[in-house]
């Protein structure tokens, strides 16, 4: 198949011509000139171009993410219009966000919205949970593995997430809005959460109608999977014990560590190896609708754990032991997994091959609001092109090795969209915490949080 070339790019300086004022009523006292915009009129185009990837960029017949955009035109495996239901997930969120922010119109997003869930309820399911990966057109699901081609618990958590939002975003507005809110809830609490504990106290990631569990990934702490604990323990229909929270995502607190990076405490051990950092991404995906500020449990403080992470990240750009170029706490930090000089790689500070990952700054905004604008100024003022096209900034770079593919991932699109929105307004966390269930089940799990 003929993969998707993209021939048009609007740089920066003429896209902020297209503001509307609306758009720009909340400035702050830099002045816009040729060489910078205002930091609101920035985040605003950042959040406007990124999200047309889940706009624009969406595989037409499920109106969802395309798991990948190369804008190159370099596909693998011909799979430009599969679907991925992680970064759909996070696409749902970024089109609430386009409806906030105007730019689409309400309707618009209820329409498309309104037809996402319609297709979530009739593609392939296996105990209510959705496979990593689907073919747009039809539905069927598409092996991530051998063994791993039927329900990914995880990809599912990513996209219940978003569920909850919809739901809790549309539960008030016209019928047309509410029919949506409880089509949303139906697939939320279709969910069969407990069956992923394969009689354990531990949740398991994958289960094929072919292999069984013959994958026997078991989830345990730490990385990006908290979400998949916190919305099986707030399962209406299908819950977990609490038990299998502290047991299995816990380790019976095993999870807690006092190492230190760059002298920051870690204070939760991560699943990386000889008791390193993971990548960054792992205080987004979860985070996106879970609001770390005052959450705390019996092994830590959630906002400690984010901000640590990302200051762990910019420490390691500022000494760059490495000697890369760009890097530094206002100009290139941030390392996640994203497209690499090497292939597709987990970025992390023991792990560094030279490649910034735009979304690890961007996403981490909330957390680091001054790294994390100036990296964007950084991007905009000094890389400008090189690393910027139709749907915001390219996956990943490397300026040590003059190395700007063209390329998008989904699942790194989406959180930039969500998380600078939770800079500025908190419109996720506030939605997410509100969910009466979320809340029950976050209590539940011994956890405290200023939303309740």
């Amino acid at each position: 198949m003929k993969a998707l070339i993209y021939t048009f790019f609007i740089p920066l300086l003429i896209l902020q011509s297209c503001f509307s004022n609306q758009e720009q009523k909340h400035t702050d006292s830099q002045s816009d000139s040729k060489d910078s915009l205002s930091t609101d009129s920035l985040l605003t185009l950042i959040q406007k171009q990124t999200f047309r990837y889940f706009w624009d960029g969406a595989e037409p017949t499920s109106g969802m993410a395309r798991e990948r955009i190369h804008i190159d035109g370099a596909y693998p495996e011909n799979d430009q219009n599969v679907i991925t239901i992680g970064g759909s997930g996070f696409g749902i969120m970024a089109i609430i966000t386009g409806i906030e922010r105007q730019f689409i119109s309400k309707e618009e997003g209820a329409k498309r919205l309104d037809h996402i869930m319609d297709y979530l309820g009739r593609i392939d399911r296996f105990k209510g949970a959705w496979s990593h990966w689907y073919y747009g057109e039809t539905g069927k699901a598409k092996s991530f593995s051998q063994q791993d081609d039927g329900a990914d618990i995880v990809e599912t958590a990513f996209m219940a997430e978003a569920l909850i939002i919809v739901r809790e975003y549309y539960k008030n507005g016209s019928e047309t809005e509410k029919a949506i809110a409880n089509k949303a809830d139906a697939l939320w609490k279709g969910i069969e959460w407990n069956f992923f504990r394969n009689g354990k106290d531990v949740l398991f990631w994958h289960w094929s109608p072919t292999y069984g569990w013959g994958m026997n990934h078991a989830i345990q702490g730490y990385d990006e999977c908290l979400i998949t604990y916190i919305l099986a323990a707030s399962s209406p229909t299908h819950p977990i014990p609490a038990s299998t929270y502290h047991k299995g995502w816990a380790r019976d607190g095993a999870i807690v560590t006092d190492a230190k990076k760059y002298n920051i405490p870690m204070i939760l051990k991560h699943n990386a190896p000889n008791g390193g950092v993971g990548p960054l991404f792992w205080e987004h995906y979860s985070y996106l609708g879970l609001d770390p500020k005052g959450l705390k449990d019996q092994y830590a403080n959630y906002w400690d754990v984010v901000v640590n992470h990302s200051k762990i990240n910019i420490a390691h750009a500022e000494q760059n032991p490495n000697k890369y170029e760009g890097y530094g706490a206002d100009k290139g930090w941030g390392l996640t997994a994203s497209y690499s000089v090497k292939g597709y790689d987990a970025h992390h500070p023991d792990n560094d091959h030279g490649v910034i990952s735009p979304t690890a700054a961007l996403s981490s905004m909330p957390y680091t609001p001054k790294e994390s604008i100036a990296f964007a100024r950084y991007l905009n003022q000094h890389l400008g092109q090189k690393v910027w096209g139709q749907y915001g900034f390219y996956d990943a770079y490397s300026e040590t090795d003059n190395w700007f593919p063209q390329r998008y991932l989904a699942i790194d699109q989406g959180p930039i969209v969500v998380m600078i929105e939770n800079y500025r307004t908190g419109l996720f966390w506030k939605l997410f915490m509100g969910a009466p269930d979320v809340q029950k089940g976050l209590k539940g799990l011994g956890f405290t949080s200023p939303h309740f």
